[in-house]
């Protein structure tokens, strides 16, 4: 086990201290409760869903060295079910959320049934494929309304009417203890004896086999996990926008995700969340750019290529011998 542990241990050397990773989540969350009375709730709103769907693509490719290139069916998924059961049913929005994690979840096992069998490119290129299947079925299925999506999603009021989810500042206070909710439940999950094998499979998968460890079973649960979350963030996501629309299942929002995580540093805590909101920020701030926008933003991903080379979170942290 021991043996294990060292190939999944970060540069800077055995026993390395969580303090600045513990400071660097106090910061950001406590600038988190105080940020709507500062900046549009609702831009923050949507910054904090793909920042939960970016952890936890973070926590498969970050963590376990798997990319996916079909993370929106995971997402599509837990948005459109939330939808689906508030506006076809209307059924209350906590249950629509719970359900879309349950769905997402069930996806990402049967997804992840098939996908871990093959490695590198041709793992991506299976979610890839998977991803538009569900695309299609998104599509042409009757109950998604097509190209018109779901939509109203009626917010309501919860917990027997103590929070109206129509007021902004009541919603994004939900929103925000759902994020944290599941950025914490992430980084107890990567710094658990089940993250440390992750870390090994990434670095070593033959050697942690060799060891006694049965590395399909953990990637198949690490793919199910940031099925779950990333299902999670849809699902918050279609209460917010209050619809639920092809472009949550569309493969250009895969790459999003992707990006968002790799701008930030792919395998930190903190950086999927700071590349999530550089991403939001450029499309919200920058909407009257038209077409630019994705010109900006694949300059910006060009300059973080070659300028940080581990994301901007993972190159500051290595500069000054931290982890974050």
């Amino acid at each position: 086990m021991a043996a294990v542990l060292d190939t999944a241990r970060p540069a800077t050397g055995k026993g390395t201290s969580r303090r600045p990773e513990i400071i660097g989540i106090a910061l950001l969350l406590a600038a988190l409760m105080v940020a709507p009375f500062f900046v549009y709730p609702f831009f923050l709103m949507d910054a904090l869903c793909f920042a939960l769907m970016a952890c936890a693509f973070n926590l498969l490719v970050g963590y376990a060295g798997l990319l996916s290139f079909g993370h929106a069916m995971f997402m599509g998924t837990g948005s459109y079910i939330c939808a689906w059961l508030a506006v076809t049913y209307g059924q209350p929005v906590w249950l629509g959320i719970i359900a879309g994690v349950a769905a997402a979840t069930l996806l990402g096992a049967l997804t992840g049934v098939l996908a871990i069998r093959r490695q590198g490119i041709y793992f991506s290129m299976v979610t890839l494929a998977l991803s538009q299947l569900i695309y299609f079925v998104a599509v042409e299925a009757s109950f998604t309304h097509g190209e018109d999506g779901l939509q109203p999603v009626a917010q309501g009021k919860i917990f027997g009417g103590l929070l109206d989810l129509s007021q902004p500042l009541q919603l994004y206070f939900c929103v925000l203890v759902i994020f944290a909710a599941g950025f914490l439940l992430i980084y107890r999950i990567i710094n658990s004896p089940f993250g440390e094998v992750l870390k090994a499979i990434r670095e070593n998968e033959p050697r942690a086999i060799s060891l006694g460890y049965k590395a399909d079973h953990y990637k198949f649960m690490a793919f199910t996990l940031s099925a779950a979350l990333t299902g999670l963030a849809g699902a918050t996501k279609a209460v917010v926008v209050q619809h639920a629309s092809l472009s949550d299942v569309y493969w250009t929002t895969s790459g999003s995700i992707i990006l968002m995580t790799l701008v930030g540093g792919m395998g930190t805590i903190l950086g999927p969340v700071l590349g999530a909101f550089i991403i939001e920020g450029m499309q919200n701030y920058l909407a009257t750019a038209g077409q630019w926008v994705s010109v900006i933003q694949g300059l910006v991903f060009v300059v973080c290529v070659l300028a940080f080379r581990k994301g901007i979170i993972g190159e500051v942290a290595a500069r000054l011998g931290i982890r974050l």
